[in-house]
């Protein structure tokens, strides 16, 4: 049996994700945003262990959650399951001044990642929509540029690659991986969504707690429990090392050695 935490879990494919692993005997422990959603929550997988509260925009938050996390012992696997989509019409700031899209996207796995109890593996969820873009470190929060909410998610995922192949190069104890679930009808991706709804969540919790071979593996990125190419940029060490620089710059969070 696995210990697993999942974020971004009270609907969704974070949600399915867990009641997978909870029906498979894994401890399953969820995350919502506030405690309405987490009753919801519960009520939804009554098989779970606990469910951890807390606005994963919000730096103070998050660092909480981790705290809580931490109390509750060492995990085997996170799945950085929570994100928000594309659809926002401006640049709305957090409390902690950052873009809403890249406070949730990127800083938050981020934060987990380096003040989470060391897991054995790591799982980040990216969208198909990375491949589409280009990394701009050079202005991460879009202060320079005019506001476009589809390139700002598609940047979002494709920082979420850099960091897991990222922690893939500097925690060599560690399965750290990537993968995109496809466009699916969930709140985020629309009724129109095309691809499987019910491949969507499978892949996540292949890599959290599988022993098969090919799960058992390292700065990979994968579409339906198969390889597929990322954006060439993942592999960029450069890029990767600049993304952490710029994580812990903003969030104030050093990633351990």
């Amino acid at each position: 049996m696995s210990r697993v935490f999942v974020t971004g879990s009270s609907t969704g494919l974070g949600l399915m994700a867990g009641r997978v692993l909870a029906e498979q005997g894994h401890q399953v422990v969820l995350h919502a945003r506030d405690g309405r959603r987490a009753s919801d929550a519960r009520a939804a997988l009554s098989a779970v262990a606990d469910v951890v509260i807390g606005d994963a925009s919000r730096l103070n938050d998050v660092q909480r959650m981790a705290e809580q996390l931490n109390r509750m012992g060492r995990f085997d696997a996170v799945i950085h399951n929570v994100g928000v989509g594309y659809r926002e019409p401006r640049r709305i700031l957090t409390e902690d001044g950052l873009p809403h899209v890249f406070a949730t996207n990127v800083i938050a796995p981020f934060v987990l990642t380096a003040l989470l109890k060391r897991p054995t593996r790591l799982v980040y969820l990216s969208s198909g929509m990375h491949q589409r873009v280009q990394a701009n470190l050079s202005d991460i929060t879009w202060e320079k540029r005019a506001w476009a909410g589809s390139t700002t998610y598609a940047e979002s995922k494709l920082y979420d690659v850099l960091l897991a192949f990222a922690i893939s190069r500097r925690w060599r104890d560690v399965f750290s991986n990537a993968l995109e679930p496809g466009w699916v009808a969930t709140r985020m991706g629309g009724s129109g969504a095309p691809d499987d709804i019910d491949q969507a969540h499978l892949t996540q919790t292949w890599l959290a707690v599988s022993n098969d071979p090919a799960a058992l593996v390292t700065g990979q990125y994968f579409y339906h429990m198969r390889p597929r190419q990322p954006n060439p940029q993942a592999y960029d060490t450069t890029l990767q090392d600049g993304l952490v620089d710029a994580c812990e710059r903003l969030s104030g969070v050093k990633l351990p050695a």
